[in-house]
This record gives structure tokens, C-alpha cells and sequence, in this order.
């Protein structure tokens, strides 16, 4: 198994987590496109609580998604990089931004999801799924 360990653009919030991912996938909601100033977002879901803070603890923020569920997003409070999010639909994870991975050698998408959302512009690869909105959610999503 790969570390997952990464940090913000200042250094200030760190983190670590030594379980294994259970999702990678490409996000494509207009949240997701607002909170990393870009055409998606690029996660990885790990069970809630799995998640180590070992620098400063980041912020939150509440919102509604366009599910219309609750989804809090992490970021750090100095530099303002996104770190995870939790969403009320898959209580059971975590999904941390790939972009404060110390290491993303590893990381290989599954799926596309929100695809309902995506930009017209961005193509995605015939190789993985590509999800209209949610992706399914299993017994590893649901706590």
C-alpha cells in the first residue's frame, strides 16, 4: 500500500493516513469546480476517521451540494488549499483533494463522476466509468 500523506501550499496543515483508498475518481460538480478554481476535482475516499491532522487543523465550510446534501470541505485557514471534505451521503468517508498528496505517482482515476457538470471541453477517458452524478454507493460509502 501507497502512504498517503500530503500538506497545503504553506506547509501548515499536514496530514497522514495509513488506510487503504477506496475510490479515486475525477469530480466534476460545479462545487467542486468553484472550490479548486478549475474543471474538477481529483479525490480519493478513505473511511471517515482514517484521517490524521498533524500540523495546524484546517477550517471548515458547510454547504448544500447540488445532491442536496450536506458536504463541510477542509481547507487551510493561512493559504486556503482545499484539503478533504466530508458529504452527508457517504457518511462512512472521507475524500481528500489528490492535489496535497506529498505523492501522486500512484494514483490511478476509476471513475468520472458528476459528469452531469463536467466542462464541455474536458474530455475524459473511455477507459473508466463515467458517472451523471453520484457514484454508486456500496457498503464501504454508508457507515
Amino acid at each position: 500500500m501507497q502512504k498517503i500523506q500530503g500538506r497545503c501550499e504553506c506547509g501548515s496543515v499536514r496530514y497522514h493516513c495509513d488506510a487503504e483508498p477506496l475510490l479515486t475518481a475525477v469530480c466534476h460538480c460545479k462545487s467542486c469546480q468553484r472550490t479548486s478554481g478549475s474543471a474538477f476535482s481529483v479525490v480519493i475516499a478513505v473511511p471517515k476517521g482514517a484521517l490524521v491532522m498533524d500540523g495546524a487543523l484546517p477550517d471548515a465550510y458547510r454547504t448544500v451540494a447540488d445532491s442536496g446534501a450536506t458536504v463541510v470541505r477542509w481547507f487551510c485557514s493561512r493559504c486556503g488549499s482545499p484539503i478533504f471534505s466530508y458529504a452527508e451521503i457517504a457518511p462512512a468517508l472521507e475524500w481528500i483533494k489528490t492535489g496535497t498528496l506529498d505523492d501522486t505517482s500512484w494514483l490511478q482515476p476509476q471513475m468520472n463522476i458528476w459528469c452531469d457538470s463536467a466542462q464541455a471541453w474536458v474530455a475524459m477517458s473511455e477507459a473508466i466509468p463515467s458517472i451523471p452524478r453520484n457514484p454508486p454507493m456500496g457498503d464501504a460509502t454508508q457507515g
